[in-house]
This record gives structure tokens, C-alpha cells and sequence, in this order.
């Protein structure tokens, strides 16, 4: 590596860049968008937030009129909760089982043992064989906004750690103009501190207002990428099908095996490597022990949702932190830039882009982020609300896919129908299912009338919906005790007492507030204001984040 060229800030830094179009490149002026602007995608959107609130609306009036089937329907649903309980209680097994086998393994080694390219006729570019895993470059870009400085440095520590070969890795600080003279600060000190350390650092800075753009982390990453790639393809020529790019939150810490398993994922892929998306495991584990109680049960609770899809790849869709192929991002356009759910609509675009042959290659490696804590506990109940609103405005990819499939019909309709039905299901359950459970359960017997309440359906009904909903209690104790196992060591290497492991797990008991206050609510309040369009559509939300200061 050389020293000399291993920073580099980008000419886009310039805080005068927005008075400047031209440095707008033709590939970012004119963002693909999320809509195509069609009536029937007009229509789509309306479709996540009718189902709910027929939910809601049918649950009142037939508790009113016809509360003893709505009363069986309640058991039979609460005996589903029960059993989908148990079913997603054996993924999460698999998938912690999995992750401890391969955080074990070497990777690095075991891609200098195995040394040459292995033969790949799936591979849909001109080569016959895949690269050899010392042709695999690493692109990572962190998109920041205002962040501090001692959060930013403490993730770049850790892609310094990894055991990677530096000289394959290139690094993006990918600054916003928005975020003022202290992003510029903070860019600068880390160019300085990992200057020599990458084959090459470039802090970008992503200008504010370009036309068409929603600001945020997709328009950010996009800019991000593009600079890049005109570096690495464009300047060195290095292949583009032999560059990954990961993307992470600029929170997000790597272990140091963490790119040596992500290529040997890549290398070993069952179908066309170029076709995926690579999704490790996001742990919001960085900062656990200053998070209150309902902070930290919000952040397991995401992990295991997130661990339980990497034992389902048919149903894994892309999150927060991952891996894509740089040809595959230049097939696509690189990354929405009017959107705010960039992360799972990229998804989304590769799919749609290659007619349903695009997928998303579990990691089974994990990663580590901050969960979500403010300076004041009101202040982090609120800013739990409105991020956990932010990941259920991925409804907005609904339209977009149906639109997709609309017109498209070289997919499958088998695969269209898939997907349609999780899709739209699982935004269902994300709004309805704690509140029928926890909730609206009790309606026939407030709504159901004198003749309903003195029957023997109603005097059984709350004993049987409790004595089921204490059987799914069960999987909130094994979550419970999973959370524990998977709690980092504390700051310092202090050692857990007994009396803050029995905290630790009856705060699990929190868990249905946490289902309807951060779940629930935020998820119908997103598919809501889809429907409703126009102002009432989300702009990104940037998650506050910080850092107590830290001697060097």
C-alpha cells in the first residue's frame, strides 16, 4: 500500500458542490424512483393499510353481531400464535447453532488452503471459472450524517482489526453536506488517523438538494458508490465482478474474520454469485448495557427476527448492513435515491432486475450495532417509535413489487404469488397480531351482549386464551435466556452479577408492551400514511446516536 495515495477526499466535498450541477454525473441526476407513477401502483399502496384497518374495523362490528364466532375464530388464532411460536423457535435453534459453528472457523485459512478458482458454469459473465479468493476486492462504505467522532472511530477500529488483506480492502467515509462543519471534522480526523492503514480511504461528501432526491442514506450511498466505482473500475481497472460492496451503518463493528467468511460465502454460492445479496446477522449489541429495559428487549427482538430469516432464505429479504456485488449494483442503477427503505428495496430492484433469478445468501456471521439509546428515557422511547416506524415503512416496497410483477411476465406467476402473499402478510401480522392477541381478544365479551355474556363460550373464553397464551410464554423464555448468552462482554471485562442476569431476564416480561407500543402501533401508523400519500408519506429519520467521551 502506499501511503501517500491511501486517503483520499473527493472533490465532491466541496460545501459549495450544490451551487455546482455539473458534478452531478448523469447515472445520479435522474433517480429511478419507487414509483412509476401509474394509477394501478396508486392502488397497490393503499392495499397494506385496507387490510389492517378491515381487520380492526371487522373484529369490532362482528364482536358486536356475531360474538361467538368471533370468539372461536380468537382461540383458533390464538392457537396459531402458539404454534407459530413453536415453528419459529426451531430457527432460531438452527440459525444459533450455525452461527456459533462457523464464528469459530478460521475463514482466512481456510481460503489459503483452498488457493485455486474452482470451475462455475452457473456464473452468467464471460468467465468460466469464479476468481480465486485473492482476485476479491472489498469496497465498504459507511454513509454518516452528524455522528461523533468516537462512534465513527470505533468502527473504523474494527475494519482495521479484520484479518482481511488490507491491500484488497477500499473504505468510503461518505459524509452529507447537511451534516455541517463537524461531519467535515470528523472526516478529516479519520482520514488523518487510517491514513496508509486501507489500499485506499476517500471520504466523499454527498452534496444537498440534488433534484429527485430524498435525503438520506440511500442518495448518500448511491453518490458514495458511484465515486468509488470510478476510482476502482474506472482508474485501476479492477473487474467489477471481482469487487463486493458492503454497506454498513456507520455503527455497525466487524469481527475480524468477517470478510474472510463473507468471500468465502461469495466463491462457494450455489447459484450465480453476481445474483445476491449477502446478509449477515445485525446485532444491536454495541452499547446494550446503557439501553433501559424495553430498549434492549426491541433490540433482541429485531436480532431474532433477523436470526429466524437466515434459517428461511426463501423468505430473506435484505436489512440494514449487507454485501452486493458491484456489477450487480451497476446493473441496477446503484441504490434508490428517493426512497427511505433503500436497504430492502435494493432487494427489490436486483429482483425485478433479473426476472425473479436474484436471492439473498445468508452469512450466519454476526455483526454488531448500536441499539437505540437516548440521553433521557422518554427521549429513547420515542426515538425507538419512530425507528422502529421507519423499518415499517418498508410497506412502501409493496407497490413497488406488485407494480414489478404487473409488468413483468417473464417471472413465474408461482413466485408472484409467493411473494405476494408474505409480503403482504407479514406487513399484516407486523400491525394486527399483537393487538388481536393482547388486545382485541376481549371485544366479544365488552361487545357480544347479555345473551353472549351468560353463555358458556364466553365464561371460558378469557381462561382458554390465557392458559394459551401462557403455553407461547415459553418462547419468550427461551428468547429470555438466548438474549443472555448473547450479551457482550461488559466494557472493562467486568463480570455479570446474579441479580442483574434475573433483571436481564424477567424484563422479558415486557415483551407485549414492546409487541404493540414499538410494533403495532408504528407499523399502522407507516401503512397509513402510505395509503394517505402525498404529506403524509415518511422522510428519512436519522437515528440519533453518540458516544460517552473515551480516553485515547
Amino acid at each position: 500500500m502506499d501511503p501517500a495515495s491511501s486517503s483520499y477526499l473527493s472533490e465532491s466535498s466541496d460545501p459549495g458542490a450544490t451551487s455546482r450541477p455539473e458534478i452531478v454525473p448523469d447515472a445520479l441526476r435522474a433517480p429511478r424512483g419507487s414509483r412509476s407513477g401509474s394509477f394501478a401502483e396508486r392502488l397497490f399502496e393503499f392495499i397494506p393499510a385496507t387490510f389492517a384497518w378491515l381487520t380492526f374495523v371487522l373484529m369490532i362490528v362482528l364482536s358486536w353481531l356475531t360474538p361467538f364466532w368471533v370468539a372461536i375464530f380468537i382461540i383458533l388464532f390464538d392457537t396459531y400464535w402458539l404454534m407459530k411460536t413453536i415453528y419459529l423457535s426451531f430457527y432460531l435453534r438452527a440459525t444459533f447453532t450455525e452461527m456459533r459453528r462457523v464464528t469459530k472457523i478460521e475463514w482466512l485459512a481456510k481460503l489459503r488452503e483452498e488457493g485455486e478458482p474452482r470451475v462455475a458454469a452457473d456464473l452468467t459473465h464471460a468467465s468460466a471459472t469464479r476468481p480465486s479468493w485473492s482476485e476479491i476486492h472489498h469496497l465498504i462504505i459507511l454513509p454518516m450524517y452528524n455522528e461523533p467522532y468516537e462512534l465513527v472511530r470505533e468502527s473504523f477500529d474494527s475494519i482495521a482489526a479484520t484479518h482481511y488483506p488490507k491491500e484488497k480492502m477500499f473504505v468510503v467515509l461518505a459524509l452529507e453536506e447537511a451534516g455541517g462543519a463537524d461531519a467535515q471534522r470528523t472526516g478529516e480526523r479519520i482520514a488523518k488517523e487510517f491514513e496508509g492503514m486501507f489500499a485506499r480511504l476517500m471520504v466523499t461528501t454527498h452534496p444537498h438538494g440534488i433534484e429527485g432526491e430524498v435525503p438520506g442514506k440511500g442518495s448518500n450511498e448511491a453518490w458514495a458508490g458511484f465515486q468509488a466505482k470510478k476510482y476502482i473500475v474506472d482508474e485501476l481497472g479492477i473487474p467489477y465482478e471481482h469487487v463486493l460492496v458492503s454497506v454498513f451503518d456507520v455503527d455497525t463493528q466487524v469481527i475480524p474474520e468477517y470478510f474472510a467468511r463473507l468471500t468465502y460465502v461469495f466463491l462457494h454460492a450455489d447459484g450465480d454469485p453476481l445474483r445476491a445479496i449477502y446478509q449477515p446477522i445485525p446485532f444491536l449489541t454495541n452499547n446494550i448495557y446503557d439501553a433501559p429495559a424495553l430498549a434492549r428487549v426491541v433490540a433482541f427482538s429485531m436480532t431474532f427476527w433477523q436470526m429466524m430469516q437466515q434459517s428461511r432464505p426463501e423468505r430473506l429479504t435484505s436489512f440494514s448492513s449487507q454485501t452486493i456485488p458491484l456489477k450487480t449494483l451497476i446493473d441496477i442503477g446503484f441504490w434508490d435515491r428517493d426512497i427511505v427503505s433503500e436497504d430492502s428495496r435494493v432487494f427489490w430492484q436486483g429482483y425485478l432486475r433479473y426476472h425473479s433469478d436474484f436471492r439473498v445468501e445468508p452469512l450466519f456471521f454476526p455483526i454488531s450495532m448500536d441499539a437505540n439509546v437516548a440521553p433521557t428515557f422518554w427521549g429513547t422511547m420515542r426515538n425507538i417509535y419512530k425507528q422502529q416506524r421507519r423499518w415499517a415503512w418498508g410497506c412502501e416496497n409493496i407497490p413497488y413489487m406488485l407494480e414489478g410483477f404487473r409488468k413483468d411476465p417473464s417471472i413465474p406467476a408461482a413466485k408472484k404469488r409467493y411473494w405476494t402473499f408474505n409480503a403482504i402478510e407479514g406487513f399484516h401480522s407486523w400491525a394486527t397480531n399483537s393487538l388481536i392477541i393482547f388486545a382485541l381478544g376481549w371485544l366479544p365479551l365488552w361487545l357480544g351482549g347479555r345473551n353472549f355474556g351468560v353463555s358458556l363460550l364466553a365464561y371460558n373464553l378469557p381462561r382458554i386464551t390465557r392458559w394459551i397464551i401462557t403455553l407461547s410464554m415459553i418462547g419468550i423464555v427461551s428468547s429470555a435466556v438466548l438474549a443472555i448468552v448473547l450479551l457482550p462482554r461488559r466494557p472493562g471485562g467486568e463480570p455479570m452479577k446474579f441479580a442483574e442476569y434475573f433483571i436481564y431476564f424477567i424484563e422479558w416480561a415486557l415483551m407485549p408492551i414492546t409487541l404493540i407500543v414499538f410494533g403495532a402501533f408504528p407499523a399502522v401508523e407507516a401503512q397509513t400514511r402510505l395509503a394517505l400519500g402525498g404529506k403524509y408519506r415518511l422522510g428519512f429519520w436519522v437515528t440519533p446516536k453518540s458516544r460517552k467521551e473515551k480516553e485515547r
